[in-house]
């Protein structure tokens, strides 16, 4: 059974990140223009630090949705999150059901892990490192091992 869950796990962290991307780019795309039914009213256009998250999450998720810059995009977005959690949550209490913190906490260790985990399968990622030259038999080794043992 081992086995046959570490060979689909490229598939189950594509399916992570391509779901992870596109809630976080609505999440943005909601600040940013108001749409897909965003409550909170569109950012005002370079106030600081509205605007910028919102740019932040529609750029960022929109990358690692494509698994495009996988990990680049999702340490910034991590980032992103670390501080919209302590700056903004964790100002009025502790824990984050307290502070209606969860979803930046959430979205803060998706990133994180993205950023160990890279971009699995079906991402853009693997199709333009794959253009870059023959690989060697310890490269293609170490793509098909799983990341948790």
């Amino acid at each position: 059974m081992s086995g046959r869950l570490d060979s689909a796990q490229p598939y189950a962290l594509g399916l992570f990140r391509t779901v992870v991307g596109l809630l976080f780019a609505c999440h943005g795309a909601a600040a940013l223009f108001g749409v897909l039914g965003g409550a909170g009213g569109t950012a005002e256009p370079g106030a600081w630090p509205n605007w910028y998250a919102a740019v932040i999450e529609l750029v960022g998720g929109s990358l690692v949705l494509l698994g495009l810059g996988t990990r680049a995009a999702a340490f910034i977005s991590s980032g992103a999150m670390a501080y919209a959690y302590f700056s903004v949550h964790q100002p009025e209490a502790l824990w984050p059901l307290q502070n209606s913190g969860e979803g930046a906490a959430m979205y803060c260790w998706a990133m994180f892990l993205l950023v160990f985990t890279g971009s699995g399968a079906l991402g853009l990622d693997r199709l333009f490192t794959r253009r870059h030259g023959p690989r060697t038999a310890e490269q293609r080794t170490a793509e098909r091992t799983p990341v948790a043992a």
